[in-house]
Order: C-alpha cells, then structure tokens, then sequence
C-alpha cells in the first residue's frame, strides 16, 4: 500500500496505542498527531464524527479519507497491509475478536475504578476487574506454547491488552490493590508485553508522568490515595 498515514493521537489513549503498535508491528511508516481533547481544534472537530481518538488519515495522492474507531482501523490495517496480526482460521479469528473485546471492557472497567468516587464504589470495582482478569487467566490456561496470548505468534490481541496492563505499572506505584494477585499467566503475559518494542514505543517516555498526573487531578477516591502517598513520601516518585 503506497497511502500516507497519519495517526492522530492523544497521549494517553490506549485506543491509540492499539493501532501504533499493529502499524509498528507491521513495519508500516506513519506520521502521528496528538491533539488536545480538552480544547479541539477545528480542524480536528471537522473530521472526527465522535470527537475523538484515533483518527487514521489515508491519504492517495491529493485525495484523503479519515478513518475512525480502534477497531475499524485495526481491520483496515490487516486488510490493507502485509504481515496479518489476526489468525488465517475464521473461528480462531473470530475467538480473537472476540477477547478484543472484552480487552475493550475491561478498559471500561479500569476507568470506572479510577474514577470511583468513594472507598466503597473503588473496591466494588476492584473486585469486578480482579474478576474480569480471572476469565482472561482461564483464556490463557487453554494456549500452548510462546509468550503471547495464543502462544505464537503475537497477535492483535496482544497488541489490546499490552495498554491494558500499562495502567497496572502506574497503580502499582501508588499502591497493591491485589487485582492480578493469584494469575500467574497473566503476569507472564504482562512481563513479555512489557519487553516489545512496539509496545514500549506506543508511547511517550513521559507516559508515566501524565498519566499520575492526569489520576491525580480525577477528584476519585484514588486520586485521594496519591493524594496522601505524596503527602506520606514528599519525594516519591510521579513516573
């Protein structure tokens, strides 16, 4: 495919980083733009229908298309481009697909627990993610053989779940919540996504910052968490 791409991007999106790390697993040049979501440009209003992220821009000589929604520009991209991220098999595609989403759920998930507004609600959706992940262990359980979930090769649902456990290595320095405690596999799973390149290079080196920073400015009771941990560590660490 001769098209340009451009990515267009906000910092901490995991949605966005499912599509940098299919492109990058692809070998696939791109471009990426990130945008303010808290002040739009218009240029941006203009051709995001949801207002948001990501946007793939397509372009073919003077012509352009914008593609939007994670998952639409994961299938475009195993369409369009060489060294599929999906199985050949349609019923393992389709598994596939379907783990793709509960990846997306359980992102749902982790914002409504670092959105909790009180002890209660936090640990309620504690315990509903430390339950969510216990199916993806018994998922895991069924592979064989490699690092990634369908063991080999690495797939697009490793390419899901690699922005899923980012958020653990920042709520890991703000305190032991127990969700992954007693799943081995997945922290397996986790250990080796941590190590590829193209997961690691989905994001900024300052993620981490932006990240805590962004958990301490919610008004949740975790942002009340970091608020006392800094007050407790004057000089812990923020990434």
């Amino acid at each position: 495919m001769t098209a340009r791409l451009t990515l267009v991007s906000h910092h901490l999106c995991p949605y966005v980083q499912r599509a940098a790390i299919s492109l990058a697993e692809k070998g696939v040049p791109f471009e990426r733009i990130n945008v303010d979501l808290s002040d739009k440009p218009d240029w941006f209003k203009a051709i995001s229908p949801l207002g948001k992220v990501p946007l793939l821009r397509v372009r073919h000589g003077n012509a352009q298309e914008v593609i939007f929604e994670s998952a639409v520009i994961l299938e475009f991209l195993e369409e369009t481009e060489d060294d599929p991220l999906h199985p050949a098999d349609p019923l393992e595609r389709a598994r596939h697909r379907s783990w793709i989403e509960f990846g997306s759920a359980i992102l749902n998930a982790i914002g409504r627990f670092y959105s909790a507004a009180d002890e209660a609600a936090f640990l309620r959706e504690s315990r509903s993610l430390s339950e969510m992940f216990a199916r993806v262990e018994a998922e895991l359980a069924t592979r064989r053989g490699g690092p990634w979930f369908a063991g080999d090769p690495f797939s697009l649902v490793d390419a899901v779940y690699g922005p899923v456990f980012r958020y653990f290595d920042t709520f890991d320095r703000i305190g032991d919540f127990g969700i992954l405690d007693g799943k081995p596999l997945i922290q397996a799973w986790r250990d080796a996504l941590s190590k590829r390149r193209s997961v690691n290079e989905a994001v900024s080196p300052d993620y981490p910052r932006r990240l805590h920073a962004f958990l301490r400015a919610k008004g949740s009771y975790l942002s009340e968490v970091i608020r006392l941990q800094a007050i407790a560590t004057p000089q812990a660490r923020s990434a």
